[in-house]
């Protein structure tokens, strides 16, 4: 039988964990990327010798214990090229008091008064609910695995506590959660964490990430991540084209096909790594319209920030590796208001900036695509840019600033974002990972929330969907 091939959209984490998989599983593999390197929004890049982290802050599965870690080493995402360092305090309050670190353990919190002690209980509680919760990596029923990875009925027991509390974190946002303190230095810190406004779960399940020993920061971040991940891919006999965007994917007889601006490349699976939300309006000829689709045009929120980043002729070492800044003043950008500000400090990182010097990055998160739209369509974009983070000489060597029209233009990201938001009272959700025969989703935008934990198990469980229906065995390592 002539050897099976497929064709994926985009080499962002997703895209790379299904194109490893695919390739090593004996299927070839051509992987379209519109960038001029892999990763996706997983990226970093470089101004004037200062390396600008812009994806991966810590990443879930670092932890040799933890299941995903084994997705990271059978993509190749983590090698003896990008050991991982696990940061303590994770972050750490500065203002007009001084600091107070949030230590993996929560030790240093002050706390206060009865009502305190019992948040900080009630917090303490949560996270041991969670101590066993991860996400599972087994193997798609009925299909043929060499190296399988059976469900244990134990791992569901063990995880069961973080089921009974799923129901009461998932009715709140972190913010309210947060509030259970009245310290509000502590309720400032926590939310440094995740998004005040998504709900608790994600808080208690990434804090809770935190306290078990994980999530941490590979060397060379998510630049040597991503590479990594396509070496890998490439040496399984894979192939990857940068820099050639898929322009329509559409049905030609029975055969799925895709046009680039040069060619027509056609192949016995198509898998759209792309971001899907603005896939299903502009990769066919028709916008799709079944129903998950639909869903996903109505139901979803996107996650959307401002990029700011400044290197400096200055040793930072003395400071905090990340820290939630609580500003004197409010500030003004985009229409949005910002009180305090997280910002990470990558001094310690070996080549992200020249001797003696640092790099310091901070995100505004917000809905701000229209007002940058809005400022690009009449001209004032570039302007309003140095309005949020000017040119400044001496200490600063350079500036640079990335925001939601950036990511949208260099990863087509709907609305510029880069995940998908999961506010309380919001179920679960999924896209099917097979649209028809011989075309697939895959991707963090097709679930809530995002992030690379999910990205890795997507691909992971897509490829196993398309070796299952071509009748191919999955090869995992």
């Amino acid at each position: 039988m002539a050897q099976r091939t497929a064709i994926i959209i985009g080499a962002g984490i997703s895209g790379l964990t299904t194109a490893v998989y695919l390739q090593r599983s004996g299927i070839q593999t051509l992987v379209l990327e519109k960038a001029a390197g892999p990763g996706g929004v997983s990226t970093s890049w470089k101004r004037k010798g200062y390396t600008f982290e812009g994806g991966i802050h810590w990443l879930i599965g670092a932890k040799k214990e933890i299941p995903l870690h084994q997705i990271w080493l059978e993509t190749g995402a983590l090698q003896d090229n990008n050991p991982v360092f696990f940061k303590d305090p994770i972050y750490t309050l500065v203002d007009e008091k001084g600091s107070m670190p949030l230590f993996r353990d929560l030790h240093g919190l002050e706390v206060t008064g009865i009502r305190d002690k019992l948040a900080l209980w009630r917090l303490r509680f949560h996270l041991v609910c969670f101590k066993n919760f991860h996400q599972p990596i087994g193997d798609l029923r009925g299909l043929k695995v060499r190296n399988p990875k059976p469900f244990s009925i134990w791992e569901y027991v063990k995880m069961l506590p973080a089921v009974l509390v799923t129901p009461f974190l998932m009715a709140q946002s972190a913010r309210a959660y947060a509030k259970w303190f009245k310290n509000p230095r502590i309720r400032a810190l926590l939310a440094a964490v995740v998004e005040p406004d998504i709900n608790a779960l994600s808080f208690i399940y990434t804090l809770g990430t935190f306290n078990v020993g994980d999530s941490g920061y590979p060397k060379g971040g998510s630049l040597r991540m991503a590479q990594n991940m396509a070496d890998t891919f490439k040496s399984c006999g894979g192939v990857i084209r940068y820099q050639t965007p898929a322009e329509k994917v559409f049905l030609e007889g029975k055969q799925w096909s895709v046009r680039t601006k040069d060619e027509v490349l056609k192949a016995d699976v198509v898998v759209v790594s792309a971001d899907a939300r603005s896939a299903i309006d502009t990769l066919f000829k028709e916008p799709l319209q079944v129903g998950w689709a639909k869903k996903m045009r109505t139901g979803l929120r996107t996650t959307q920030c401002m990029f700011l980043g400044v290197g400096v002729n200055t040793d930072l070492s003395s400071w905090p590796r990340s820290m939630q800044i609580v500003l004197p003043h409010p500030l003004q950008v985009a229409g949005h208001t910002y009180k305090t500000i997280v910002v990470n400090n990558y001094v310690t990182e070996e080549g992200y900036a020249p001797e003696g010097c640092s790099v310091i990055t901070c995100l505004l998160h917000g809905p701000t695509y229209g007002y940058w739209k809005a400022a690009k369509e009449d001209g004032s974009y570039a302007d309003k840019k140095k309005e949020v983070i000017p040119e400044i000489k001496d200490a600063v060597a350079v500036t640079d600033m990335a925001t939601p029209l950036t990511y949208e233009r260099y990863c087509s990201t709907f609305e510029g974002s880069y995940m998908t938001d999961w506010p309380p009272f919001r179920r679960l959700y999924h896209a099917p990972v097979r649209y028809r025969e011989g075309l697939y989703f895959t991707g963090q935008r097709t679930a809530y929330s995002g992030g690379l934990p999910l990205a890795a198990q997507s691909g992971r469980s897509t490829a196993q969907t398309v070796c299952k229906d071509l009748g191919v065995e999955f090869v995992g390592a």
